[in-house]
């Protein structure tokens, strides 16, 4: 059987690599086919369907766009309860991290929540939380003038640990913590332990409120 070149149109037997006029590569690569044109159609008319009409998105990644609102939103509400002391910070911020979840639930419908999107959902809502927490604190230190109280706190929490560790070899460094330069290191210290405590309650959180609510998805 012959064909006909595709470079010079000559007739060239089938099988043959090489075109003998004009030595053009007669091996032709078929490319495939893009996809249907009704396909593509057919998801951008099944995005523009309510949620109650399509599956849930299990498989899409969280979009952090869509999750500083509800993680700040409950962010803010724990702090102000926590600084106004209307709430034990155990339970405010493990509850912040629940709401995160349950306030993007709510603003992303058909969007269902994992253990991992839930705990970084928590861990983004205990980062806020720890961010607001220590600005509206400072505000209240200043406002209300609590920086003795601060400093009478850190000084009981150094002269326990003290007693507690009685080692003579300890005790300079119990004194130094005890000078104004201590007492700066040792609040610096607390802050920075407070926060990562947060984050890691509001991550807890998160992780209670996705397996809270996912179950009430199933029942």
């Amino acid at each position: 059987m012959e064909q006909l070149c595709y470079k010079c149109g000559q007739t060239v037997e089938e099988g043959v690599p090489f075109c003998p006029h004009c030595a053009a590569p007669q091996i032709r690569v078929v490319m495939a086919e893009a996809a249907p044109a009704f396909a593509v159609a057919n998801a951008q008319d099944s995005a523009a369907l309510p949620a109650s009409q399509t599956l849930p998105m299990i498989a899409l990644p969280m979009q952090w766009s869509r999750s500083v609102k509800p993680c700040a939103v409950a962010a803010l509400a724990a702090s102000i309860l926590m600084v106004l002391g209307l709430m034990v910070p155990l339970i405010a911020v493990l509850g912040a991290g629940f709401l995160a979840v349950a306030f993007y639930r709510r603003n992303n419908p058909g969007v269902m929540v994992g253990a991992g999107a839930g705990a970084r959902l928590g861990a983004l809502c205990g980062f806020l939380c720890s961010l607001i927490t220590g600005v509206l604190g400072a505000m209240r230190v200043v406002v209300l003038h609590e920086g003795n109280e601060i400093r009478k706190f850190v000084l009981d929490m150094v002269r326990q640990t003290a007693a507690r560790y009685p080692d003579p070899q300890l005790q300079p460094n119990f004194e130094w913590m005890r000078s104004p330069d201590g007492v700066m290191f040792m609040t610096v210290f607390l802050v920075i332990v407070s926060a990562l405590a947060i984050v890691l309650l509001g991550t807890l959180g998160g992780v209670l409120g996705s397996a809270v609510l996912g179950r009430r998805d199933r029942s």
